[in-house]
């Protein structure tokens, strides 16, 4: 094992990094329903790409509504009254999926080595940080199965009465290709915790950890139709969830645009529940008496881990006046120590963009930053002469009004402005339609309070950035969405309040 850390503020143990597999055998790529693996009803295929060299990894069976009613009816058959799923102590759930952890742990390489190929994730931080995070997330919400309940209400009156946490019941959960399985696990870790049964759709380019993770939850021992898997398109697959008239619920993990319509959906079919985690342009704010050195790593980590694509990117950077210039200047030679190339290699640091839509639309916003008048300090367009890879790029005199300052553009360009005041900083901060995280840097606690209550955010990080874990709940203000995911909080998402309340004869306290 190795420890990271000084022994002053020692960091947590990790794993030591073994070699991706070399050979990794992709076995399952079919519907994964009732525990059965099954052809689509329509009998079409997609195909799977590996980003770094647009080589065909393998077919995937594609989904659409079909498969998803097959999946719906599974999922609401193992939800009935006396199904084994529903009389299941609430223990043994929590067993299970303590279970499935450790099954993910033995599974650890293969996985990460697939989510490195299928994704174009770095193949140490798939192996150290969205494993280790899946599995303790599975840790954390095994932990809560038997520790969800109600209260007993001081009614008036002669009644006793009591609340039930039910399940919801059905739930669908659409997933993204930025974190395929930290997200898998995510939706599926709470809502299995609360007694739910699940359909998932993966995302049409990341669909292989899903489906591998449905060969665990076989072998773990959960109940036919607890978890569904339906690899499929937003438009079809997708849809069809958010249609749906006997899902209950649907969580979904992506950008604002598609939570727009799945809203939409739910309103205009069952008023299912619906949690949406969406887009950001979040604000990260330096001060002059900021560690400086501090604040330029966690700024270039913020931007550029995984490619800059994560919806909590601190993609809009605001450093004080005093210290603009040397921010910028060591901002760029933070940017240009990158080495590019085959995720799976060691020393490698930036993988591709997941697929050539998303590669083009970041060129083109970084071809509108040059257009607008923002100055580009390095990088700035394509990267070698196969796969997505785009040139670790810095912008400075960057403005409000430019899209590259406005727009999500989840790719590794970083936007660095300059501010003067506080009450300057908070309002344009603020001054955007997102609001899903926020960092401040300062050694002034005054400063760093007033910005925790200020900044618009469902996450404000002083001194740090990503800093995330199960226990912490996380979720955005305005547009990055509605509800809450980890932490007691997110348990809240997937259960029912029901009052229960019983005419005594008389009530004594």
């Amino acid at each position: 094992m190795k420890k990271q850390g000084s022994d002053s503020s020692p960091a947590p143990v990790l794993p030591a990094l073994p070699e991706p597999l070399k050979d990794l055998k992709i076995k399952y790529t079919k519907i994964f329903i009732n525990n059965e693996w099954h052809d689509s009803v329509s009998g079409k295929k997609f195909e799977v790409f590996n980003p770094a060299n647009e080589e065909k990894i393998c077919e995937v069976e594609e989904g659409d509504k079909a498969d998803v009613d097959k999946a719906v009816k599974a999922a609401r058959k193992a939800f009935e009254l006396g199904s084994p799923w529903r009389t299941m102590d609430a223990s043994e759930r929590g067993r299970l999926l303590n279970k499935l952890a450790d099954l993910v742990e033995r599974d650890r390489l293969i996985l990460a080595t697939m989510e490195a190929i299928d994704g174009g994730k770095l193949f140490s931080t798939a192996y150290l940080m969205d494993l280790g995070a899946c599995i303790k997330t599975l840790c954390y919400c095994a932990g809560w199965a038997d520790k969800i309940h109600g209260r007993t209400v001081p009614m008036d009156g002669n009644f006793f009465t009591f609340t039930r946490h039910e399940p919801i019941g059905v739930c669908g959960q659409i997933i993204p290709w930025n974190f395929p399985l930290v997200m898998f696990i995510w939706k599926i870790a709470p809502a299995l915790c609360c007694g739910n049964t699940v359909v998932v759709k993966p995302a049409e380019q990341t669909p292989l950890t899903a489906l591998y993770m449905g060969s665990l939850i076989k072998e773990a021992g959960f109940p036919p139709g607890v978890v569904n898997i339906v690899p499929g398109f937003g438009p079809t697959a997708g849809a069809a969830i958010s249609h749906h008239m006997d899902v209950d619920k649907v969580a979904f993990t992506g950008s604002t645009e598609v939570g727009k319509l799945i809203k939409e959906a739910a309103g205009k079919s069952n008023l299912k529940r619906v949690t949406l985690e969406l887009g950001g342009k979040s604000p990260n704010i330096i001060f002059a008496d900021a560690d400086l050195d501090t604040a330029v790593e966690f700024a270039h980590i913020g931007l550029f881990y995984h490619q800059g694509q994560c919806c909590i990117a601190g993609s809009r950077i605001f450093v004080e006046e005093p210290i603009y210039d040397e921010f910028v200047r060591r901002s760029i030679e933070r940017a240009k120590k990158y080495t590019l190339g085959n995720p799976l290699l060691p020393g490698v640091q930036q993988g591709p963009q997941i697929d050539k839509e998303q590669f083009q639309k970041i060129l083109e916003l970084i071809e509108s930053g040059k257009k607008e008048g923002a100055k580009l300090e390095c990088g700035g367009g394509p990267w070698g002469d196969k796969g997505y890879f785009i040139q670790p790029t810095v912008f400075s005199n960057v403005t409000d009004d430019m899209r590259i300052a406005k727009e999500e553009i989840f790719g590794p360009v970083q936007q660095i402005m300059k501010f003067k005041t506080v009450d300057e900083v908070i309002k344009r901060a603020n001054n955007t339609t997102y609001g899903l995280a926020a960092a401040v840097f300062t050694k002034d606690i005054d400063k760093a309070l007033t910005f925790a209550a200020a900044l618009q955010a469902g996450t404000v990080w002083v001194n740090c950035y990503s800093a995330m874990s199960a226990q912490c709940p996380f979720g955005g203000f305005k547009m990055s969405g509605n509800g809450r995911e980890m932490g007691e909080y997110g348990l809240h998402e997937y259960t029912e309040v029901k009052t229960v309340t019983i005419k005594i004869p008389q009530k004594n306290s």
